[in-house]
């Protein structure tokens, strides 16, 4: 099959990923993984767990998270099986040349796209329709002691989430994330 078409964006070493579809009135085909193709786009992952999230209603928000720490940090593949999420991530990593700045991507079933999110990264998002079903694949097993949670609508971040936040579906853990000054997040560019 075809390679993945490789974007870069504003944000250090994040890259939007999209795959070939072959189809025809059936339905398509087309390949989600390769670790030959990441290789030859500088992606070294190593996935060793997936997750499968399923969200009832759109605009339910979650984030922003981070396993912090060079033992359970996690590079993460995320996908949109389908709906359509408004994906964010924020650059945590002391040292990076877009440290502390954020960025937004549409992620859906009809776009296709993949996202990379490096180590380092604060991630959240919010659903744009109901139904949504997304895929995590991280290279890293999960680690609850290394879970270091931001708060989503942290000024210092200043995320622009394209929607009242004061009406999203939250969960009360995610609430009572911190700020991120007081989260104590460790992560060096260049170390994890």
């Amino acid at each position: 099959m075809a390679k993945y078409t490789i974007h870069n964006t504003k944000l250090q070493d994040v890259k939007i990923l999209e795959q070939p579809y072959f189809g025809d009135t059936r339905g398509f085909l087309t390949e989600d993984y390769s670790v030959k193709d990441l290789r030859e786009a500088g992606i070294n992952m190593n996935v060793v767990l997936e997750f499968h999230s399923y969200t009832a209603q759109a605009g339910t928000l979650r984030g922003l998270h981070i396993q912090d720490g060079i033992e359970h940090s996690q590079g993460k593949l995320v996908r949109v099986i389908t709906g359509a999420v408004y994906d964010v991530l924020v650059d945590v990593r002391e040292g990076s040349p877009t440290y502390g700045n954020w960025e937004s991507y549409i992620l859906s079933a009809n776009n296709g796209r993949q996202l990379y999110v490096p180590r380092g990264f604060a991630h959240g998002w919010l659903s744009l329709t109901d139904d949504v079903h997304f895929t995590y694949k991280v290279d890293n097993y999960y680690a609850p002691e290394a879970e270091t949670p931001i708060a989503f609508d942290d000024p210092s971040i200043g995320i622009d989430w394209q929607f009242n936040t004061d009406n999203a579906i939250i969960s009360d853990k995610d609430r009572k994330n911190p700020l991120w000054r007081d989260a104590g997040i460790t992560a060096r560019y260049g170390e994890i």
